[in-house]
């Protein structure tokens, strides 16, 4: 009876380790597809910004109080922020802080609304743990990055 429960569970690990190695293979494309979807995000309502500079002038001047910044300002920096670095997250390259700026720019959206929708602040919320996952793990081996890393950073053979 005993061998029975032993076998069983050496079964029950046996299938753990194997799915968790198969879940280790998709950290790298989970990886790509965070960064994707956080630049699609953020890239989107960079170009909503262009395309009405006008009334991108006027929500800035009116509806968002973005601290410490003259309104002008506020649109440009926040506008070229949202085109500039989710290209780079995109791509892999400057990954780390790409994603910092872009949780910069996410917060600074949250603050400088005065009354946000609650679903508005989820997907902020969900933004932000995606932009932190990219911070801490980096772009992953689809990369630029990791590109790089691969075909320049060899290890060096014993001889």
């Amino acid at each position: 009876m005993t061998s029975t429960y032993i076998s069983t569970f050496a079964r029950l690990v046996n299938l753990y380790q194997q799915a968790e190695s198969w879940l280790t293979h998709l950290h790298n494309p989970a990886a790509l597809v965070s960064r994707l979807y956080i630049a699609q995000v953020f890239f989107a309502a960079g170009l909503t910004k262009i395309a009405d500079w006008d009334t991108t002038l006027f929500l800035f001047e009116e509806e968002y109080s973005v601290p410490f910044l003259p309104f002008e300002l506020a649109a440009v920096l926040g506008t070229f922020g949202e085109l500039f670095f989710p290209v780079l997250l995109a791509l892999g390259f400057a990954t780390r802080f790409a994603a910092l700026s872009l949780t910069v720019i996410n917060i600074v959206a949250v603050v400088s609304l005065s009354d946000i929708a609650p679903a508005a602040l989820y997907l902020h919320v969900v933004w932000g743990l995606l932009l932190a996952q990219v911070v801490i793990y980096g772009g992953g081996k689809l990369s630029i990055e990791g590109a790089y890393q691969r075909f320049f950073q060899r290890p060096a053979y014993a001889s």
